[in-house]
């Protein structure tokens, strides 16, 4: 008979790996959509329209799946996601026309709404001093998106295109029947039932929820938004083939999947604001650095004009990705920190509507990022959004918890 810290601790590996897995499939058009926008002529906006169509579907279920995890449990509710989208996978291989990948994307995305299943199941299991970094760990998981630039180019690069679908359907098939054999359900998890559905709803009204999900849109839809779009960009902007692309967006996906259990554990160690804070200014300053573009300038001077330029190459560029990305990787952590310390009784309803908000975010970036540069012409243009975005976020913080801090001095004092 095993004892609950062993149940938990399984549980927790395996969801993790299940997402992992998830995450991977939710975000497979970053590197399909690649030879699939080559095949179908599509502009920049009709890639990124592609791109986030999965996240649109898997960012509105969010909400629904929290709930019926605090009712019904998380383990039936992920398993039955999991078997739900595999079909949807496995018939991208025989879509043919531009309309066919966007409906199959939708159904395929669902997958993406596992973070709000397997959120609250993990968080339950474990105490409150446990908690953000046990979320942490499954937030970990995110790191399928690096997953798939590894897998994926090299399936393409091998087989072609729509082996993709075929092998992806398989390790999802894998996955839902290992975590069905190693997780457990405990019916005092479950929310009573004289609890209403509309109570949960009206946590959608309450500012801090609100407050929470600007934050998410931020750190986890600014990462998916990234985690899409930067295979493209590199090789836009860069040349690079697509293996190579993909190799290098990893840089960025991968620190900001896997190390989302660091910010679990300082979310834990020096409290969700301190830290959420933190991961806002280091974006702030590396998105001000990545908005500004290529420039070329000519200067009048009393020996003549000047010349001299302004770029950014690729290795820098990579290397403030790889920052951004461990940045983005705390801030998901310490946000769902913050939920887990104000609303420990309905932490399935919060954290659906701040994925929610989060994965809107993911949907609507890559459209946007592909609008400006047809508009603009300036691929950089993607971080000077993402910039107002933080800036966005800092002003809110700042003036949302300082008269917090007063209080607290004042009860200190």
């Amino acid at each position: 008979m095993k004892t609950e810290s062993s149940k938990a601790n399984s549980i927790l590996i395996s969801s993790t790996l299940s997402f992992t897995v998830c995450f991977m499939v939710w975000m497979v058009f970053a590197v399909l959509g690649i030879p699939i926008k080559e095949k179908l002529g599509l502009s920049q906006t009709e890639f990124g329209i592609l791109a986030a169509m999965p996240v649109l579907s898997g960012s509105l279920s969010r909400v629904p799946l929290g709930i019926w995890t605090d009712r019904y449990g998380g383990r039936i509710v992920f398993f039955c996601l999991m078997l739900f989208c595999i079909p949807a996978i496995f018939l991208l291989q025989y879509a043919h026309s531009y309309w066919q990948f966007l409906a199959l994307g939708l159904w395929m995305g669902l997958i993406g709404g596992s973070f709000s299943v397997g959120t609250p199941y993990i968080a339950r299991w474990f105490d409150r001093q446990h908690q953000g970094f046990a979320m942490g760990i499954f937030g970990a998981g995110n790191a399928g998106s690096a997953l798939n630039k590894f897998i994926a180019p090299a399936l393409i690069l091998t087989f072609g295109w729509t082996m993709v679908p075929t092998v992806y359907t398989l390790i999802l098939l894998g996955a839902a029947i290992v975590f069905w054999f190693t997780t457990y359900t405990d019916p005092a998890h479950l929310v009573p039932s004289n609890v209403k559905l509309s109570d949960q709803l009206r946590l959608m009204k309450n500012p801090a929820v609100l407050r929470y999900s600007q934050y998410y849109s931020v750190v986890f839809g600014g990462y998916v938004g990234l985690a899409l779009w930067m295979v493209n960009y590199y090789v836009q902007e860069y040349g690079f083939d697509l293996t190579h692309a993909a190799f290098l967006a990893a840089c960025f996906s991968l620190p900001g999947g896997v190390l989302r259990a660091l910010g679990g554990w300082l979310s834990d160690k020096y409290g969700a604001y301190k830290v959420t804070w933190a991961v806002m200014w280091v974006c702030w300053v590396t998105f001000f650095i990545l908005s500004y573009p290529q420039t070329a300038m000519v200067i009048e001077t009393v020996s003549g004009p000047m010349q001299f330029s302004i770029h950014i190459n690729a290795t820098l560029f990579t290397f403030l990705l790889f920052i951004v990305g461990i940045a983005m990787a705390i801030g998901k952590a310490s946000v769902f920190k913050f939920i887990a310390d104000d609303f420990p009784n309905d932490i399935g309803a919060v954290s659906g509507v701040v994925g929610l908000a989060g994965g809107l975010g993911g949907f609507l970036l890559p459209i946007l990022f592909g609008m400006l540069v047809d508009f603009t012409g300036i691929r950089s243009s993607a971080f000077m959004l993402l910039y107002g975005c933080v800036c966005v976020s800092l002003i809110w913080m700042h003036y949302s918890f300082k008269p917090l801090q007063k209080k607290q001095i004042l009860n200190q004092g």
